[in-house]
């Protein structure tokens, strides 16, 4: 194989003599031209292109281009182009990541529907500018929604403290087929009435728990030690006393425990209610004996 490449090479040497700049430069300078010197020149000439000693297998020519595909990797399996997609799925990820931290957390009780927000809007526009329209508003518009809706309308009104608003929401639901009294519902409109100096809508609020509780429902004990706890911290002695009456004989299942007794005494003792603090200790007695001492007995079992 290299006498053959040996022949054409020499063949092709002595057709091209007029192209010198193939010959090296002691032929180019015409001197020196003897049968050894074109052998050497030609042995060389060939080494340099050594790929073609096996010309079936061009390494030197391949090897480039091999490394080339190599930095391709992906294109070994063309069906499955891992390298391009795994940046796209991580842009993906963190993407969705920084929508999930933006995204706020849902509230209890405080999601309102598209209409309880129209009526809403609409009830406070009404009354601060045109009471004459807020009937017609109630009943064009809040009548219509859910109880869920009437509910959240007026627990609204309650956040935002449109006390007066929200007692006349209220008097509108009562009347419902629905409704039925919660002694947490009065305490949160008592609480916000009174934080807003309404006293007067506070024994109103009263007077209609006092109408509803006479029946046969049913409550606890915990639900009217909250409204205590209302009504002393807005020094309301009289309610508290009336409340506490009402569980003793007139509340269904809701008869004063420990912790009601150790409310009331310590309560109106905070407010300057000697006198009421003297007849619950009185009525405490009479139930649990001689131990009256709450907070000592409440520290032995803690």
């Amino acid at each position: 194989m290299q006498k053959s490449i040996l022949a054409i090479f020499i063949h092709n040497s002595s057709g091209a003599a007029n192209n010198k700049s193939h010959l090296p430069l002691q032929l180019r300078a015409g001197r020196g031209f003897t049968r050894e010197t074109v052998m050497t020149t030609t042995t060389q000439t060939i080494s340099s292109f050594h790929f073609l000693k096996n010309p079936c297998k061009p390494q030197s020519i391949l090897r480039p281009m091999s490394r080339t595909i190599s930095s391709f990797h992906f294109l070994k399996n063309p069906w499955k182009p891992q390298s391009i997609l795994r940046p796209m799925s991580r842009t993906i990820r963190a993407s969705a990541s920084v929508r999930s931290l933006n995204r706020k957390p849902l509230q209890k009780g405080r999601n309102l529907s598209i209409e309880a927000i129209q009526t809403v809007q609409a009830l406070k526009l009404a009354y601060n500018n045109d009471k004459s329209l807020l009937d017609q508003i109630l009943r064009s518009k809040f009548s219509r929604l859910l109880k869920f809706d009437m509910t959240a309308v007026l627990r609204e009104l309650l956040r935002q403290n449109h006390c007066l608003l929200a007692l006349k929401v209220f008097e509108d639901i009562r009347v419902e087929h629905w409704y039925k009294p919660k002694v947490l519902l009065y305490n949160d409109m008592i609480h916000v009435m009174a934080s807003n100096g309404f006293v007067e809508e506070v024994h109103l609020l009263f007077r209609y728990l006092e109408s509803e509780i006479t029946g046969d429902l049913q409550f606890k004990t915990d639900e009217f030690n909250q409204l205590l706890t209302t009504l002393i911290s807005f020094k309301l002695g009289g309610l508290v006393i009336e409340c506490y009456e009402w569980m003793k004989s007139v509340v269904v299942g809701c008869e004063p425990d420990r912790s009601t007794f150790k409310l009331l005494v310590n309560g109106l003792e905070s407010i300057g209610e000697f006198e009421l603090s003297v007849v619950v200790r009185q009525d405490a007695y009479k139930i649990y004996g001689e131990s009256l001492d709450f907070e000592a007995e409440e520290e032995i079992a803690s």
